[in-house]
């Protein structure tokens, strides 16, 4: 008799078998063998690590051919066959054709809508069968004797995978270069393509259209001087720059040193180029670019440079013997004086990304020091370094002329040498250093002195070694001690009512030090009210963010114990996950989850990042801050008040899914209480609610006052309080509120979203904005009923007069002291006495 269990077992097997349609795969594709979309058919590459089939991109539902990783889960599209001709339904087949050519088309029709369009003898059309290599290229071969005839590689869409070359073939004509897709649900030619410009000394170059976006960097004969050093023993880039080709190609090791381990580099289609491998489980993003201001193309004028590391805030920086023109454009500091056989000499500048090596002068064959007097004969020479710095510096770059788009690097670059004349390098000669003899001197000076001062520290180090520990006797260095402090504070008790959180991690000061490359200026993300912030890597393989707060922050040991405390203790989509913290005498540091695509506020403030949210996304935006919100008001087992939510203390993951950040300021009250009052007045003006900023009256309805700001800032792409308009009312709000008046609030919707989106919906989220921005804390909607509004087509009652509407004026109730008192937008209060 069967057993009733493995009766059931076979039942559901069976049953599976007749539901499920069955993928059979192929290795090759031959005249007598097909590739067809209805029958579920795959072709693998040789050790399955890539696949070849029909898919349908995000929601789309057309159909198209493509390459894709094969053992990995949600597998990206690497290359697209019919990418601008989609199918409309499943009858696709790829199939070679009577004149030897991998052809698709339908199967009612053998015209074909995508082709190889290789040219065979009569005696080889029934000799092609194209198969898929384990490098995931697609090759088109001739089955007698393997010649290769065509090859997808030779054809790339937006992805580069190992030991697929970019540039150009001068023997084949072939130009390979990347090319964005459309969006995530359309592959078709986009936007951004990165390509190998040749002209002059071959450089790369990431385009919009025809604009060059950023530029890359020539060769320094190990890597691309715009290009970060690649640690990884994954990574190893080609550069052939020959009469037969000028192309780079990725030699990164497939499945040999590792076979868990691929690599990608994709341009998206927001117009970013990245560098990525998957590791075991998930992606791993190394870099990326463009990030900074100083990436931009010709963000700086001529002969002028971007220096983003010594400065405070961004700053163009003249080349040495030039002073500024304009804001962004450099001149001779005394024009007419001749440069030509005076005595003239050069300048080092170091850690340079060199001008524009499409106008450059090149010749592989001089040496640095020939270098240096072929540039200084030509009286027109203004600027040369090394064309090859890894040989020893064999290659010479010149330039005449302007000098356009350079910047400085951290501990990457190169050297540049500029031309300046007499005065200006006996200037610098003696700025740069002492002669031979006084350094000497100064040598010997400064190792009595640090004999001296040896002493000296011993002795003192010793005396405040005793201080400190008096000083900072309620902290212990070790793990345990350390969370003992951390779990002993008011602030953790007030929590829960108990003293222990033994799932909040602690890390060792060494591994932060460790995966932040000891908090190197170019893993810098930005900086706050409570600090900078640092990405990091740790040996996982997991990235991560850290918040270390500054000695002369605003925000201190409260504001760090109830961040970290608090974030702990809550879960949600729609909030940033922190990790833990780190504790070591004096150093204080959060550790979250880090979210590549930084800050709100980075794009909806930004035109060129702003095209890229359409009206499905900033809704999508919205609403996940208004759910995040009411987690925190209604649904935490704390009610919590943020107290500081504005643009960029909001988050963006990889899918631009919204997360809040920065409960530094945040406050706790009892699970019934609605509002509290404060002495100590924190938050940034343009977001803050008239009774807070005033009176230091804050309560949920605080926050809904700072959402619907920020809910009109993603619509209208203009921040509230630097908005200005020439009418009764100067800032955003005021404006918004006018022209809902007059019945015309549409004519603010952000200009980029070029009326493709649903004017009704639209409409809706302006007065649900000013419902929540209402004068009076009691007239505005709590955030369950703002997120049942977002969420539903209901009648929705109308707004009265917002706050902070009049210029020089919060009403008429509250007056400031002038026009611009409190018009600043993006400094965080961490302390201003309520009046």
């Amino acid at each position: 008799m069967m057993n009733p269990a493995k009766g059931n077992t076979s039942l559901v097997l069976l049953s599976l078998l007749l539901v499920c349609p069955i993928c059979t795969s192929l290795d090759t594709i031959t005249p007598y063998q097909p590739l067809k979309d209805g029958d579920g058919q795959l072709l693998l590459s040789n050790q399955k690590n890539f696949a070849l089939g029909f898919f349908s991109p995000g929601i789309s539902n057309h159909r198209y051919v493509g390459i894709w990783y094969n053992q990995i889960t949600e597998p990206p599209i690497v290359w697209v066959a019919n990418r601008d001709a989609p199918l409309n339904d499943t009858s696709g087949v790829l199939s070679i054709n009577g004149k030897g050519n991998l052809v698709l088309h339908t199967q009612n029709q053998t015209t074909p809508i995508w082709s190889t369009n290789v040219s065979f003898s009569i005696s080889s059309t029934n000799n092609s069968m194209a198969k898929l290599l384990d490098t995931g290229n697609l090759v088109l071969v001739q089955q007698d004797n393997q010649h290769v005839t065509w090859q997808s590689f030779d054809y790339p869409t937006d992805t580069m995978l190992p030991f697929m070359k970019l540039g150009l073939d001068r023997r084949t004509g072939l130009n390979r270069f990347l090319t964005s897709w459309k969006s995530k649900d359309d592959p078709g030619i986009g936007n951004y393509s990165f390509q190998i410009v040749t002209t002059g000394y071959p450089q790369a170059c990431l385009y919009m259209g025809r604009t060059i976006l950023w530029r890359v960097g020539s060769w320094t004969g190990l890597r691309w001087s715009g290009v970060p050093k690649m640690t990884s023993k994954y990574y190893d880039v080609k550069f052939v720059n020959n009469q037969d080709e000028t192309t780079i190609m990725d030699s990164t090791i497939l499945n040999l040193s590792d076979p868990k381990v691929f690599s990608k580099m994709v341009v998206d289609e927001s117009g970013l180029m990245k560098r990525s491998l998957w590791k075991e489980t998930r992606w791993v993003e190394y870099w990326s670019a463009p990030q900074e201001l100083c990436d931009k193309y010709l963000n700086c004028g001529p002969n002028s440079y971007c220096d983003p590391y010594n400065v405070v805030i961004f700053k163009c920086k003249c080349f040495p013997g030039f002073e500024p023109k304009s804001s962004h454009d450099c001149m001779r500091e005394k024009q007419g004086v001749s440069m030509c056989n005076n005595g003239e000499g050069f300048v080092k500048l170091e850690q340079m990304k060199v001008p524009d090596t499409s106008i450059a002068h090149v010749d592989l064959s001089l040496s640095m020091n020939e270098c240096k007097q072929k540039c200084l004969r030509n009286c027109s020479c203004m600027a040369y370094a090394s064309a090859n710095e890894s040989e020893g510096g064999i290659g010479c770059l010149t330039w005449q002329g302007d000098l356009v788009d350079t910047r400085t690097y951290p501990n990457q670059g190169q050297d540049l040498y500029i031309r300046v004349d007499a005065v200006v390098l006996a200037q610098y000669a003696k700025k740069n250093g002492l002669t031979q003899k006084k350094r000497m001197l100064a040598i010997l000076g400064v190792s009595v002195a640090v004999m001296f001062l040896l002493v000296v520290s011993v002795v003192f180090c010793f005396v405040m070694k005793k201080k400190k520990e008096k000083r900072h006797s309620t902290y212990s260095y070790s793990a345990d001690s350390t969370l003992r402090y951390f779990e002993d504070s008011p602030s953790r008790r007030d929590l829960d009512g108990t003293r222990r959180n033994s799932n909040f991690p602690l890390f060792n000061l060494r591994t932060i030090i460790a995966a932040t490359d000891n908090f190197s200026i170019a893993n810098k993300l930005g900086q706050g009210g409570f600090g900078p912030v640092y990405k990091g890597l740790l040996q996982n393989g997991m990235e991560i963010a850290v918040k270390r707060l500054s000695k002369c922050s605003g925000q201190g040991i409260e504001q760090f114990k109830m961040e970290s405390a608090l974030i702990a203790k809550l879960q949600h989509r729609n909030l940033v996950r922190i990790l833990g913290c780190c504790i070591h005498k004096e150093e204080k540091m959060l550790i979250y989850e880090y979210l590549p695509n930084k800050s709100l506020d980075f794009f909806i403030f930004d035109e060129t990042k702003r095209s890229c949210l359409d009206w499905e996304k900033r809704f999508e935006i919205i609403c996940g801050i208004g759910r995040g919100i009411l987690y925190l008001h209604q649904d935490s087992r704390l009610r919590i008040i943020h107290r500081d939510l504005k643009a960029s203390n909001v988050l963006l993951d990889n899918a631009l899914n919204p997360k809040i950040s920065d409960f530094g300021m945040a406050r706790i009250v009892g699970g019934d209480q609605i509002e509290a009052n404060t002495n100590c007045i924190v938050g940034t003006y343009g977001y803050m609610s008239p009774e807070y900023a005033m009176q230091g009256l804050f309560s949920i309805k605080s926050d809904v006052y700072s959402f619907g700001v920020l809910l009109l800032e993603i619509i209208t792409g203009k921040r509230n309080s630097t908005y200005h308009h020439d009418g009764p009312s100067s800032n955003l709000i005021g404006h918004v509120w006018d022209l809902w008046g007059e019945d015309n609030s549409l004519k603010m919707v952000d200009p980029l979203l070029d009326e493709a989106y649903p004017a009704n919906e639209v409409s809706r989220c302006i007065q649900i904005g000013l419902l929540c921005v209402q004068e009076h804390a009691i007239d505005r909607p709590t955030m369950s009923t703002v997120v049942f509004m977002l969420g539903n087509d209901t009648h929705l009652p109308s707004p009265k007069q917002p706050a902070f509407i009049l210029k020089g004026t919060y009403n008429s109730t509250y007056r400031s002291t002038s026009a611009t008192s409190n018009s600043i937008n993006e400094i965080t209060l961490s302390k201003i006495d309520g009046r």
